[in-house]
Order: structure tokens, then sequence, then C-alpha cells
């Protein structure tokens, strides 16, 4: 008898919708009824991906961050501090730049290890200022990133695999980013959404033609019963 292969699933970019931001709620469904865990790993501040789980009705397997925070629905785990990440942008609006999310900031209120800066925002005196600090600086698309750059979401998909007992020869991941390549290289097979940068792109095993949400529910039509 055949069944659902555990998913790894990146948010942005992979669950919403073409026009931007706001996740397609025709991926809860399919979600809510699969067979198998499904893993939520994004650069979303923590607490983003446990509400997605709670609303979606699926058990809270998380990382978010990436890879910064590590939650097996137990346990939370920490892999990085959010000091030396807070001292860059500290000193990055002292050279006179901002964060770029306005004074409320919700972006990066509930961020445990890293800083979000808004794409609009000059990226050159970030990474300057964030090499000082021995940090790097990622692009999602959405965000530039600050973080440590021994964590990542591979090592936290691995994590979460080995405490809830995950075969990740069996494991399907969907993103579309270069901060999921590192989840593609700890799974049995990996698709970039058709919208996905070079980095995704190349790191997957399948590039699909279908953008954003569709392009993950193609996924899920393709692989259901796969193993």
């Amino acid at each position: 008898m055949t069944a659902d292969p555990p998913l790894v699933l990146d948010i942005d970019g992979t669950l919403t919708r073409p026009e931007g931001w706001g996740i397609d709620p025709r991926i809860f469904d399919p979600l809510r009824e699969w067979d198998a865990p499904v893993v939520i790993a994004t650069g979303k501040a923590f607490p983003y991906p446990v509400a997605l789980c709670h609303f979606v009705g699926i058990p809270e397997l998380v990382v978010a961050e990436n890879g910064g925070v590590v939650y097996t629905g137990d346990d939370v785990f920490f892999t990085a501090d959010r000091q030396a990440a807070q001292a860059v942008a500290e000193e990055y609006r002292a050279a006179g730049y901002d964060l770029g999310w306005g004074e409320e900031d919700t972006v990066n209120r509930w961020r445990e290890t890293e800083i979000a800066v808004n794409l609009e925002q000059p990226i050159d005196p970030l990474r300057e200022i964030a090499a000082e600090y021995g940090l790097e600086v990622i692009d999602t698309g959405y965000a530039y990133h600050v973080k440590d750059a021994a964590p990542n979401k591979g090592d936290g998909v691995e994590t979460i695999a080995d405490r809830v007992g995950i075969d990740l020869a069996d494991c399907v991941a969907v993103g579309d980013s270069i901060n999921d390549a590192s989840t593609f290289e700890v799974v049995g097979r990996s698709f970039a959404v058709g919208n996905a940068d070079q980095a995704a792109t190349e790191a997957a095993d399948d590039v699909l033609d279908e953008v954003h949400a569709d392009g993950a529910l193609a996924v899920l039509e393709r692989v259901r019963g796969a193993v």
C-alpha cells in the first residue's frame, strides 16, 4: 500500500499567491489531509510558521528564520543568537539607513535569531557591517536576512527528521529561493516552483512550470501516494 511522502515546504513564493504576499487558501485542505508529516521551513519569524500550522490544522513541525529556530512539536532549538544581528541593525541605522518596515516593525518584532531588512534598503553597507560581526546577508527575494552563516534550513530539517523519525530519503521539498537550496540537499526529491531564483533552480531535482502555490499544489498532486 502506498502512502504520502513527508513534505518540507517553504512559505513565501511557494505557498503564496502569484501577485505577492498572502498564502493561497487552496493549499490548506490538501495539507490538512496529507497522510505524512509536513515540515514548514521558512525565513519568517518563529511565530508565523507555528501559526500557519495551527490554522491549517497540522502538527507544528517548524524550521524558522532560515534555520535559526527549530521546533519539533515538543522542543525548541535555537541555533543562533540574535545579539550580533541586532548590533548590525543598530549600526546600520546609525549610519543613516533604515530597516524599512516602519516604526512597529512586525517583521522583526518576534525574531529570535536574525534581522530582516526591506529590499528597498541599500544592501552594500548592510553587507559591510554584517561582515564586521561575522554574519552573512542573504537575499531571499522578499527581504535581506542578516544571519549567522552556520545554521540553515537543511540543518533544521535534519534535526526534525531525527527527533520525529522521518526518513529524509522519502521527503519531498518545495521552495523558491537560495535559502531553500540547503533543504533540497538533504531530502530525497526537491522541486523549485516556476518563480524560483537561480540558486533554487540549480539545486532542485525538478523545476516546475507552475509558479507560487500553483507549483506547490502541482507537486502535491504529482507525489501523492508515492512511497
